[in-house]
């Protein structure tokens, strides 16, 4: 090789750290391509990427570019681990957080029990001073009881404070004037306005996200900085860049400010990855799906572009309305089915696998390290999907007798035998993932008929077929890499930062100017953040969309806006636009007036991006890479002897037919039988259903 590029992505998960490490020849395109994974290391994480980089082999001296994803954000909400918070807001205004929504989901409990708010009501504090809802000052701000509230926040150890006044998101000019005070006053503290967040109504979902991104930022901003004080040490020559729950990656500074942004960042990378790749293989309708050890999540991906939202709930379910959080995260739908699963009988006599989890430690039975329930990695093993004597790439010894008798309990309460048993807990699983498949394209009026599965994660493809199969899609699509395809993805990403307004506005002539100075005035402030970390405008790409709903509607349909000004003229193609998106989503239209609700800018710019070179086909036999063969379970179509395949020896241009089975280090590929495959210039494998 002559000068080469080298690129890192690496993605820190609640088990492993993944790194993908992509050397780029400069004159000829050709990459050499480096896979690794180590244990995740709390509470220090980035002792988990400095250890995965070492174990790689890469010198973080010779790095070009640098992308970070991680679950530390997320982790800190769900286990509880921020910091404590103090509140200020509008007089009147404290008790927003805890009166919440009455949309609750378990509506006839009786003994319902609303999530606490991570504020109790003695650190929500409040100052006088109202703006309305087209951002008029009726009362002005009076900052003489601050110096008290911050007296008092010291005294009781609040370490970050959180400030959302009424309708800021008009007018942060009451924000601003009390977030300046409260850094005069106390220079140290971490603090974080709402107007900094999101500029989108809805008092209690604002409030809500501007206290959680105080709650983890001082523990994101800790973890940032030794992140980067770790690499800088090691030789990195710039900075690293971190992936965000929107699909793009921002800079470090950026993020550390509001760290809430990345809450979501591990499976956006990946469902951005799904949407390059279903680009780079022309197939730009994708149903992407990510199978890890404990959940499984999907998105839809429409020509190319992958749906962000800002309704975005943690630890949401059938009884809990859980928290929102109001940043632009990728549209998708998460359920508790992973590798490691529990399965587990009713008093019913029912069998459901998941959503408890067998975790890391102690791991399905399999592992040997004490676990004793069945798991869906227990039942694929007992099938022979998964090869015994190559667990977790030869890593492990499976413990086979442990997973046996795991499998046992299940089947005993079932009254049927093992095998049964093993089989019913991968067709309840499949059936699981079916659902959330169903949720996020049917449901919403597409035909799975038009699109491609694209499987990822480390069970993505062991399940990938038969979901396939169930759904009716074209075909399934294995990524090369597919257990650390969320760091690819991330190699994938351009850095970008999504803008959210509301600004109302009926579309009827005369609206159009107003509606093109609010977009207007938001590319100028994108493009101000831009120029400020040395991003010239002409590299800066703005993509618009709009958030419209019938007249009297709560909620909005969100439409993307062809480019150039808007005009008077140009408001019926827009309105037919939204008529047209409504209609598939709901299935009908209404004659209503319709009018906009917000607007949604996308602003984003190339750093670094991958550009992938496919290889020529070598005209190997598919045979050159066949390990061997064995019976396989494939629960509904039976036992099967199938071919094995090292995943390792596939090459551009091979091709075979199913049952056969696909091994590699990271991942094991089910291909049922009278399933084609051939390999594409990528290192993808096509199944052809």
């Amino acid at each position: 090789m002559g000068e080469t590029i080298i690129r890192v992505a690496t993605d820190v998960g609640g088990t492993f750290t993944d790194l993908v490490c992509f050397e780029t020849d400069v004159a000829t395109g050709a990459a050499r391509i480096v896979t690794a994974k180590s244990d995740t290391t709390p509470p220090n994480f980035e002792q988990g990427v400095l250890n995965v980089l070492a174990k790689a082999g890469v010198d973080p001296a010779s790095v070009d570019f640098l992308a970070h994803g991680t679950t530390v954000v997320i982790n800190a909400l769900t286990e509880r681990k921020g910091v404590k918070v103090g509140l200020i807001t509008t007089e009147g205004f404290r008790d927003t957080l805890e009166i919440a929504r009455g949309n609750r989901p378990d509506f006839f409990n009786l003994h319902y029990q609303k999530p606490k708010p991570f504020v109790p009501r003695y650190l929500r504090r409040e100052l006088p001073g109202r703006i309305s809802y087209k951002g008029e000052e009726l009362k002005p701000l009076d900052l003489s009881a601050l110096p008290g509230i911050v007296a008092d926040f010291q005294a009781d150890g609040v370490q970050a404070v959180a400030i959302s006044f009424l309708h800021s998101y008009a007018d942060p000019a009451h924000e601003e004037a009390a977030m300046a005070e409260l850094r005069r006053l106390w220079p140290d503290v971490s603090a974080v306005a709402s107007h900094q967040i999101t500029r989108e109504w809805r008092e209690y979902e604002r409030t809500n996200t501007a206290v959680l991104s105080a709650y983890v930022q001082p523990i994101a901003e800790r973890y940032l900085s030794r992140l980067a004080g770790g690499l800088k040490e090691k030789g990195l020559k710039g900075s690293p860049y971190i992936m965000q729950s929107n699909c793009g990656v921002d800079s470090l500074d950026s993020v550390s400010k509001i760290p809430i942004t990345m809450v979501e960042s591990g499976p956006a990378s990946g469902f951005w990855g799904a949407a390059e790749l279903g680009k780079l293989i022309g197939e730009p309708n994708v149903l992407a799906l990510d199978i890890g050890g404990t959940t499984a999540k999907c998105s839809l991906i429409e020509d190319g572009e992958v749906k962000i939202k800002t309704d975005y709930w943690i630890e949401r379910d059938r009884t809990s309305a859980g928290y929102p959080i109001m940043v632009p995260v990728v549209d998708l739908v998460e359920i508790g089915n992973g590798g490691g699963s529990i399965a587990w009988v009713d008093d019913f006599g029912k069998l459901h696998v998941g959503p408890q989890s067998a975790g890391a430690m102690p791991g399905p039975a399999a592992y040997g390290r004490g676990g004793t329930n069945a798991t869906t990695t227990d039942a694929n093993l007992r099938l022979g999907r998964i090869n015994r004597d190559y667990f977790c790439g030869g890593e492990v010894v499976a413990d086979m007798a442990a997973a046996e008798t795991a499998l046992a309990g299940v089947a005993e309460k079932l009254g049927v035998d093992t095998t049964e048993a093993a089989r019913g807990i991968i067709r309840i699983a499949n059936n699981n993932m079916v659902n959330a498949l169903k949720l996020v394209s049917l449901n919403r009026g597409h035909d799975p008929r038009d699109f491609t599965l694209v499987a990822f994660g480390g069970g993505g493809a062991m399940h990938g077929v038969a979901l396939g199969q169930e759904l009716g899609v074209k075909k399934v699509v294995v990524p090369a890499g597919a257990s650390v395809f969320s760091a690819w993805g991330m190699m994938m990403s351009d850095l970008r930062r999504d803008y959210f307004v509301t600004r109302l506005a009926e579309l009827a002539p005369g609206s159009a100017a107003g509606i093109e100075a609010i977009f207007t005035e938001t590319e100028e402030r994108a493009r101000g953040q831009f120029a400020a970390e040395g991003i010239a405008a002409d590299k800066v790409r703005m993509l618009r969309y709009g958030k419209f709903r019938y007249q009297n509607q709560e909620h909005t349909t969100e439409v993307l806006i062809a480019e150039g000004a808007i005009t008077d003229e140009r408001l019926a193609e827009i309105q037919a636009a939204f008529h047209e998106t409504y209609e598939r989503e709901y299935t009908y239209r209404l004659s209503a007036p319709v009018e906009m609700v917000g607007i949604h800018l996308v602003a984003s710019a190339e750093v670094g991006k991958l550009t992938m070179a496919q290889r020529e086909a070598t005209g190997t036999p598919a045979d050159a890479a066949l390990k061997g063969h064995r019976d396989v379970d494939y629960a509904l179509e039976g036992i099967h002897r199938a071919a094995i395949y090292d995943g390792t020896k596939l090459e551009p241009g091979m091709a075979f037919a199913g049952p056969a089975i696909v091994e590699d280090p990271g991942t094991t590929v089910v291909i049922h039988p009278g399933n084609r495959v051939e390999i594409d210039g990528y290192g993808n494998i096509h199944i052809h259903l």
